[in-house]
């Protein structure tokens, strides 16, 4: 009976719990109608602005927070860039109707980690919440090719001068920028400088964005311009 008792509770850790915040009481309940479809998904709360949405992530702390951008008294994206700097672990997907690159561009910057076009939520939503939940970045494949297209064009004018590139990082920016080359991990970056390993990502996250780089792949290459990487004769 006590295994019985111990598989239920297993299951019921395994679920990626999910925020719904949107303003409009029908797309609430068809983003919900389809997330109890997902065997591995629970919907643990609703929002209807971002103030809500905020407080609700403090108090419920959801593995995701499904968010629409545009929302009254507070959009998406401000919501993003408060919880982001409450130092929460949920992770942020958008909802939009939008796919211009700027606000796509403005919502990953401010900390989102997918962003959805409500036109393709029917095929793209599972997906999305298993990338973003697993820490990847999703991008509904209608707009992922244009924000690609995008960082290549702004990516070489970027890197011409890595010395100033390296310029608009911090002191603590620049030393956790050093230890990634090197190969530090995140455990030890952190009782290296005394800091959380969530204050590391962070620090990650922010290296990635203002040195405009998608991935650690890119930001090593950075880094090995930059004449940080110990390389071996």
């Amino acid at each position: 009976m006590g295994g019985n008792r111990n598989s239920k509770w297993d299951t019921v850790t395994n679920m990626i719990r999910i925020l719904i915040a949107d303003d409009h009481d029908v797309v609430r309940m068809g983003l919900r109608l389809l997330l109890e479809q997902q065997t591995d998904m629970q919907v643990v709360g609703e929002a209807s602005d971002g103030i809500e949405a905020t407080e609700m992530t403090a108090r419920l702390l959801p593995d995701i927070l499904l968010m629409d951008i545009s929302m009254p008294r507070m959009g998406g994206n401000e919501a993003a860039r408060r919880i982001a700097l409450l130092g929460l672990p949920t992770r942020i997907v958008i909802l939009s109707m939008h796919s211009e690159e700027a606000i796509v561009r403005t919502a990953l910057e401010g900390g989102a980690k997918g962003y959805l076009v409500k036109s393709f939520v029917r095929t793209d939503l599972a997906p999305a919440i298993h990338a973003a939940y697993r820490g990847e970045t999703f991008l509904s494949p209608s707009i992922e090719d244009l924000v690609v297209k995008q960082f290549l064009v702004r990516k070489p004018a970027a890197q011409d001068d890595v010395a100033q590139m390296l310029g608009i990082l911090t002191e603590r920016e620049q030393t956790v920028f050093r230890m990634i080359a090197q190969g530090d991990t995140n455990k030890t970056m952190a009782q290296k400088l005394h800091i959380s390993s969530r204050t590391v990502e962070k620090h990650r996250a922010t290296l990635m964005l203002k040195l405009n780089t998608p991935d650690i792949a890119s930001l090593m290459q950075v880094a090995i311009r930059a004449g940080l990487c110990e390389t071996q004769a």
